[in-house]
């Protein structure tokens, strides 16, 4: 019930316990061990990096570090560049929600696999810890990717500790602003599906590879495509 202007007590402890998992979302670590295995399991090859931030305390104040990679994994993916380059690289980040990594990552990953064209090379899924979305660009940089597409962990909400982001940017490189990629927000099966979010994602990737763009210039239009209209990611165009 309720007794002047103050809130009812079931509203209370519903706060409070959202408020909670907000908080766990930002600071429990990511298993990052355990997320390779799993991806290895469904047939992906994976990698793990750090980011140049070296604890959870310093990555929260430090943004900047979260961007680039430590000189471990620098070099580790130095190793494992291939001569030719993939068409779409996956970097999965813990961002600011390892909660909904651990929920979201692979099940959105095996609707991406199952949507995109046979033709189209996927590189290893490289697992970042300490990450924040432009880590991908040193990453997707090393592995000669013609796309880096990374799924992080978003700020937690009181009603969605869980979110997932994914972040598409074409030829990354250090020094990619915010400005030159395209943003899917609020993946989770509560918010935008999984099969729906890759939906969006392949499409924005076709555009991409034809506009040789991401960002400001690349508009998401794939709610209005129509259906039986030929897909932009069917075939992708060589990037010489």
């Amino acid at each position: 019930g309720r007794s002047g202007v103050s809130l009812p007590t079931h509203e209370l402890l519903r706060f409070g316990s959202a408020h909670a998992m907000a908080r766990d979302a930002v600071h429990v670590p990511l298993d990052a061990l355990t997320l390779c295995k799993q991806l290895r399991a469904h047939d992906w090859p994976s990698l793990h990096v750090r980011s140049a931030a070296p604890d959870r305390a310093t990555y929260l104040l430090r943004p900047d570090l979260g961007r680039c990679l430590d000189q471990i994994s620098a070099t580790q993916l130095r190793e494992h560049a291939s001569a030719t380059a993939c068409d779409l690289l996956l970097v999965v980040g813990d961002g600011l929600s390892s909660l909904a990594v651990n929920r979201h990552a692979l099940p959105l990953i095996e609707q991406i696999r199952a949507q995109a064209p046979a033709a189209w090379r996927f590189g290893p899924v490289v697992v970042a810890e300490q990450a924040r979305v432009a880590l991908g660009d040193p990453i997707g940089e090393l592995l000669q990717a013609r796309l880096v597409v990374v799924l992080i962990g978003e700020r937690p909400g009181l009603s969605s500790p869980d979110s997932l982001g994914i972040y598409l940017t074409w030829a990354p490189r250090s020094g990619r602003t915010d400005a030159e990629r395209n943003c899917i927000s609020n993946v989770r099966p509560e918010g935008l599906g999984y099969a729906q979010a890759a939906r969006k994602l392949l499409w924005l990737c076709g555009e991409a590879q034809r506009l040789r763009l991401t960002g400001v210039q690349l508009k998401d239009r794939s709610e209005v495509v129509q259906v039986g209209a030929a897909s932009p990611t069917d075939v992708l165009p060589d990037a010489t």
